[in-house]
């Protein structure tokens, strides 16, 4: 038995709910880019949860710290697609506001139940 249920963790469940959005919001990127910017937008984003859910499921504090330090980069990788995204005219900074402030809430998070479980 591990000592986190990940599906119980709130930073777990907005990473979960920033992987659908971001799917959706790509949904409509030029077809050119569907093995390219698109391709690397998805996998960041679903890094995010996964490697949440990896730690979750380690046995030390330490190793689940570990995959935090993963899913914090995935998310900075993430954020940093986005905003090429939106330089490109992908998606307008307006549609894609509400992921932006996610991906931002779920880095806080993230963090933040990083430096608690490390304590």
């Amino acid at each position: 038995m591990t000592k986190h249920n990940f599906k119980e963790l709130i930073v777990w469940q907005k990473a979960r709910k920033l992987a659908v959005d971001v799917y959706k919001a790509v949904k409509n990127f030029p077809e050119d880019e569907k093995y390219a910017l698109t391709s690397q937008i998805k996998r960041s984003v679903i890094s995010i949860s996964s490697n949440i859910a990896e730690g979750a499921g380690r046995n030390t504090d330490k190793d689940f710290a570990h995959f935090l330090d993963i899913a914090l980069g995935s998310s900075n990788e993430l954020e940093s697609q986005i905003i090429i995204a939106t330089d490109l005219e992908f998606i307008s900074k307006n549609d894609i506001k509400d992921v932006y402030n996610l991906i931002v809430e779920v880095q806080k998070l993230i963090y933040g139940f990083q430096k608690k479980i490390r304590e």
